[in-house]
């Protein structure tokens, strides 16, 4: 089974997803011999088998259109991936091995293209204060030891900004993104226009001019009597034809899959690079171990190749290069370094000299909430892509982060399609409960059997006045969180699956809490009646806080924003690669994608993920590395 002599080329790089992709095609035109070493199967070009099974999906989350199919047991997937309706599951359901005290609800794909797939598509920039938390708002003991300013401010950042908005094919407005201190150059613009606002938007920004400084008291904002806004939210999405993509027509499904390929996926940066002929891309190739020489450069990467979601192994070997480029993801990176031993000489793991790999797990724990308009008020979801717009200026900078999480409102355009309070999703979920006489979604509560005619008013009736918010919360870093290897659960190539400790600090909690009161607020100024409900004590991801002088359980969720856990930094000490993304102990090692944010910042990971590539990708081309 194992290859005599390993392949050699200039770099290689594990991982096709954005990071990956993105990687690739740079240091492609760059004259690099590039091998891409992929743990899942192909895309596709025709993606009519995957839109079949999300149509057939009776649970259509985000993994429901790929595969491996949902059921499978992960000790017998080749490359196993976590999935919404396994949260907190047993692990012969479930990929990841949850050690709590909270179980980790964020998801992840293992294909060509990765989790690119099933994104929004949200391409917004960080604030200039999100890359100095510490300096700016650390005050006192009881915040996180681990706390540490980026290496790098948005100075440096701003034209690969612009570089990355070109890549993925953003559509925004310049004068709708300059709020928090983010600037443009002077004559810089978007590749398209911004995706128009939604009549949901439109209700939204009308409830917000109700708002009064004595309402928004608790979120301690700096200016409380400045006006509240609806801004439209730069998107990886064609507004015009671009990079042969269609524009959007609308439809509500981006998550999990945009039916007729207007919003980016890796696909579209793989194949212009492998136009250059200078590009190879292995598939349902697993990278085992990375092996460092005598040196401390690494030497080569120990692959396992299969054939089959299920069935095992059929060649195990090696390849060789200048460069090794990481690209997997902030739990998929670490497990592959922790695994790799070296026969006990790198018994921590490669890159692990500060023992920081695998620590520091984050994300924006995304608070949902839902709720009804008044009888005669429509607002008309399901009109546009799944959110078109956001609340940003005032609640993802301020002074008050020095003593709660900021956090950024994603309206929704799909109504109460998310999965509501775990019992299903909509239009299931309402349909059947008229049809059957039940009452589960609490909108039959006479529950009568409706059929015909009457049925489909009431229908239209009710989803056209269904409202979804969404609040992705800012995660402090904490050293407990963090990736590490089962020692009793394997994958169908016999590796350690990643088990996951997890938690939220007070900071983070009380950043929830101001989120959950803001959407309460906001659905009163809406006369929307809420059905956001608390959840039972045995919700793998919730807690209590009081509220008002009552103890209240508060319910979250993983917003697919896998991050920290090879985080960079200015001190080898503190931090696992530099501002450049390159390993502290390996000099030919460089390990990218969102795991290298030291904090999670505001806004979602993608754009900035995608700059900092660009960044890295000319240190390569462009220094010696020897």
């Amino acid at each position: 089974m194992c290859a005599d002599k390993c392949r050699e080329c200039d770099v290689v790089i594990v991982g096709s997803g954005v990071a990956g992709a993105l990687m690739a095609k740079r240091l492609a035109h760059g004259g690099k011999s590039v091998v891409i070493l992929e743990a899942g199967a192909k895309i596709p070009p025709n993606i009519n088998a995957y839109m079949n099974r999300f149509f057939r999906a009776s649970n259509k989350v985000p993994e429901s259109p790929y595969t491996p199919q949902l059921s499978a047991d992960p000790a017998w997937v080749n490359a196993g991936r976590p999935t919404s309706l396994m949260i907190g599951a047993k692990p012969e359901q479930s990929y990841l091995i949850q050690k709590g005290p909270l179980a980790f609800g964020s998801t992840y794909e293992r294909i060509g293209g990765g989790t690119a797939l099933h994104w929004l598509g949200t391409s917004l920039r960080l604030v200039p204060n999100d890359f100095r938390m510490a300096s700016v708002y650390k005050r006192s003991d009881d915040w996180p030891t681990g706390l540490i300013d980026w290496p790098i401010d948005y100075d440096a950042l701003n034209s690969w900004y612009g570089e990355a908005e070109t890549e993925l094919g953003v559509s925004a407005d310049v004068r709708d993104q300059a709020y928090l201190g983010i600037r443009f150059p002077d004559d810089y613009s978007y590749r398209m226009p911004g995706i128009p606002l939604s009549k949901v938007d439109a209700a939204v920004a009308a409830a917000l001019t109700k708002f009064t400084p004595g309402d928004i008291g608790f979120l301690e904002l700096d200016d409380p009597h400045r006006p509240w806004a609806v801004t439209s939210t730069p998107a990886a999405r064609n507004s015009l034809p671009y990079q042969s993509r269609r524009v959007c027509a609308g439809n509500t499904n981006c998550i999990p899959i945009c039916p007729i390929q207007a919003k980016y996926d890796p696909t579209v940066t793989l194949n212009e690079a492998l136009d250059t002929g200078a590009l190879d891309i292995w598939y349902r190739t697993v990278a085992k171990e990375v092996v460092i020489g005598e040196n401390g450069w690494v030497s080569r990467i120990n692959y396992i190749r299969y054939k089959q979601d299920i069935g095992g192994p059929i060649e195990e070997g090696c390849i060789s290069a200048k460069v090794y480029v990481l690209a997997g993801n902030a739990i998929e990176t670490p497990r592959l370094l922790l695994m790799s031993k070296n026969g006990g000489r790198t018994a921590a793991g490669v890159a692990n000299r500060s023992d920081l790999v695998g620590r520091n797990l984050m994300d924006h724990p995304f608070y949902v909430a839902w709720a009804l308009m008044p009888e005669g008020r429509p607002v008309y979801p399901y009109r546009g892509p799944l959110s078109t717009g956001g609340v940003e200026d005032l609640v993802r900078d301020g002074s008050f982060r020095s003593d709660r999480a900021a956090f950024r409102i994603e309206i929704g355009n799909e109504g109460w399609n998310f999965v509501v309070g775990g019992i299903g999703g909509d239009p299931d979920l309402t349909t059947v409960d008229l049809v059957t006489g039940r009452n589960r979604s609490e909108v039959n509560e006479r529950n009568e059997m409706m059929f015909g005619g009457k049925l489909v008013n009431r229908l239209n009736d009710l989803i056209t006045r269904q409202i979804r918010l969404g609040f992705l919360v800012e995660q402090t870093p904490d050293r407990r969180n963090r990736v590490t290897l089962s020692e009793q659960h394997y994958d169908g190539l016999g590796l350690p699956r990643p088990a996951i400790s997890y938690d939220l600090s007070d900071y983070t909690k009380k950043g929830i809490v101001a989120a959950k009161r803001t959407a309460d607020l906001l659905f009163e100024k809406m006369n929307a009646r809420s059905f956001t409900k608390d959840p039972p004590p045995e919700h793998p991801m919730s807690f209590e806080w009081p509220i008002d002088g009552k103890t209240t359980r508060i319910a979250f969720g993983g917003a697919g924003h896998l991050m920290g856990t090879y985080r960079m930094g200015s001190d080898p000490r503190n931090s696992v690669v530099n501002s450049d993304q390159r390993s502290w102990d390996h000099p030919n090692l460089f390990l990218v994608g969102s795991g290298v944010f030291p904090t999670t910042a505001t806004a979602n990971p993608t754009l900035t993920l995608a700059a900092l590539v660009l960044r890295t990708a000319g240190v390569i081309l462009h220094k010696d590395l020897g």
